[in-house]
């Protein structure tokens, strides 16, 4: 699969960007298929050819989300910028030790609350003398 992509040149400072086309798995910084034009991240200029662009784009060519970001955004094709999400192995891990942490907190923070007990009706308390005397009956103390 052919893509267009950055190929990085210049000083160590200073870094300017070759606009290529290539084999998707190939060296950038080899022998490129085409060298569709330039592009210099300090002065924000982009001098690429455009009709090779639409040329090789007709032709089934994938652009990286980067190039693809540049061509809309100085006008060279009609197309929606896309916003790339890289997900990492290191950033998993943090996300499931971010849940992890809340999670935690909403237990402490359950065990630190007192629960408001249900309101159950008071039994009438009764005093040992009175059940002992409605236990034994007087008559029944005289037979």
């Amino acid at each position: 699969m052919l893509t267009i992509k950055l190929s990085k040149l210049g000083k160590k400072n200073h870094k300017l960007f070759r606009v290529i086309i290539n084999e998707k798995g190939r060296d950038p910084y080899g022998r490129a298929l085409e060298v569709l034009g330039s592009y210099d991240q300090y002065q924000k200029k982009l001098q690429v050819k455009n009709d090779r662009v639409t040329y090789w784009l007709s032709k089934g060519a994938q652009m990286t989300n980067t190039v693809n970001n540049l061509l809309v955004t100085h006008g060279v094709i009609d197309r929606e910028k896309i916003i790339p999400k890289k997900k990492t192995k290191t950033s998993e891990k943090r996300e499931a030790q971010k849940k992890a942490k809340a999670e935690k907190r909403k237990e402490a923070e359950k065990a630190a609350t007192p629960e408001t007990p249900e309101e159950k009706p008071l039994e009438e308390t009764v005093e040992p003398e009175e059940v002992i005397k409605e236990e034994i009956k007087p008559e029944e103390a005289a037979v």
